[in-house]
């Protein structure tokens, strides 16, 4: 058995036209898997396939916006349709507000639970039958360090990100019975357009995370590939409801 040949398999990285989602996407084509790219801006994702397909990775990119069960079935069945599988789902679509908590707006606290928990759950719930139907799967959420860590000014995410494992870890024992592994990942500080803006908002944060960071440095996307193939592949089949940091030791530092 070739515990990390994803030959033939076919996953859909939601958000992957850029940052994380990419840096995934690039790891899972280069362990052989063919890729749907789905999120809300087509060019952007246009060029990120085309990007995988001048590296010799198959491609395709669909329109996605995880907060509607109808788009979200809509894209799984589109899947289905272009590939005829579906082995892999990794949640990763995500957006943030900063602000101080007592500023929210209903809105404003709606749209980021709405994309980074229950989008989640949406394309999870548009994914199962697929996946029970071929005999397993494996399904991938993106959590943060705030599903671990508060922060001040961005309750929202943190909310999110932190429900998201419970989502993880109950969508893990309900579909145990169906050979669908689910779990998820704890990205640290990654240089993305995300975090730049976080950086934009609180100057002080680069040289904070890289003091707190044992690595020493901020993570790039390309860091989450080795992750995103390994939980992805044979070699996890007997990994389900975990939540692992990818962090260079952020999450392992003392006070």
């Amino acid at each position: 058995m070739m515990l990390f040949d994803l030959t033939g398999r076919v996953a859909v990285v939601t958000g992957g036209n850029g940052g994380i989602g990419l840096g995934m996407a690039t790891g899972l084509a280069a362990a052989g898997a063919h890729l749907v790219l789905a999120a809300r801006d087509a060019g952007k994702g246009e060029a990120a396939v085309a990007g995988l397909a001048a590296a010799g990775a198959t491609a395709a990119f669909l329109s996605l916006d995880v907060a509607d069960e109808r788009s979200c079935r809509a894209m799984i069945e589109a899947t289905l349709a272009r590939f005829g599988r579906l082995d892999i789902l990794v949640n990763n679509a995500g957006t943030s507000v900063r602000k101080p908590p007592e500023s929210y707006t209903a809105a404003e606290w709606r749209t980021v639970l709405d994309t980074n928990l229950t989008g989640a759950l949406f394309c999870s719930q548009a994914a199962h039958p697929a996946m029970k139907q071929a005999g397993g799967g494996k399904i991938i959420n993106i959590g943060s360090m705030y599903s671990i860590f508060g922060t001040s000014y961005g309750a929202a995410y943190a909310a999110s990100k932190g429900a998201l494992v419970q989502l993880t870890k109950s969508l893990a024992i309900a579909w145990a019975k169906d050979n669908i592994q689910v779990n998820a990942v704890l990205p640290g500080w990654i240089d993305t357009e995300l975090t730049q803006g976080a950086r934009r908002h609180v100057p002080d944060l680069h040289d904070r995370v890289l003091d707190r960071t044992p690595a020493g440095r901020w993570g790039i996307p390309e860091d989450l590939a080795g992750i995103a193939v390994f939980l992805a592949a044979p070699a996890s089949d007997f990994v389900t409801g975990a939540a692992i940091p990818v962090d260079g030791g952020y999450a392992s530092m003392g006070v």
